[in-house]
């Protein structure tokens, strides 16, 4: 009972130990194309919306790491572009005191979590500006996104030592 309570303890002091620290937010790259204006203007659209997420790290060195979120919005009317947003929400995060088999882990659920609402205030700016209404994007529940992702190279995994 007490080995058990003593483990809780590390764990729970370990999970406590770790500190993500922001060091920089910034927009990396930002596209925005409407192919059919002015005349889609003039139009009554029912549009579709089609919302794409990725991202990706890289090794900065120094317990720092760059994580770049991308989000490409396309809107389009019946096969037709109506527009495309493209944003690449970037930010380097300081990751220390965690254990090194959580860092993957760290790196695409949390630190995508703090960059998406600078990515879903880009896309929304960028589409009225373009004269657009406002696009919000639903939140997005990027540790789920992350298990599916284990599931799919385990699966894959799986299958090539099947064969």
């Amino acid at each position: 009972m007490a080995d058990e309570k003593t483990a809780e303890f590390n764990l729970n002091q370990q999970a406590t130990a770790g500190q993500l620290a922001i060091q920089k937010i910034y927009v990396k790259d930002l596209s925005f194309e409407a192919p059919s204006t002015p005349a889609v203007f003039t139009e009554k659209l029912n549009p579709s919306v089609e919302i794409h997420f990725s991202n990706k790290t890289k090794d900065l060195g120094e317990n720092q790491h760059e994580v770049v979120l991308s989000v490409t919005v396309t809107v389009k009317q019946d096969e037709r572009s109506v527009y495309l947003v493209e944003v690449q929400q970037a930010g380097i995060f300081t990751i220390t005191g965690f254990p090194v088999e959580h860092l993957s882990t760290i790196l695409a659920t949390a630190c995508p979590n703090i960059l998406f609402p600078y990515a879903r205030e880009v896309v929304s700016d960028i589409a009225t500006k373009g004269g657009f209404p406002q696009i919000l994007l639903a939140p997005v529940n990027f540790d789920m996104l992350y298990a599916q992702q284990l599931q799919r190279l385990r699966q894959a995994d799986a299958k090539t030592s099947t064969h």
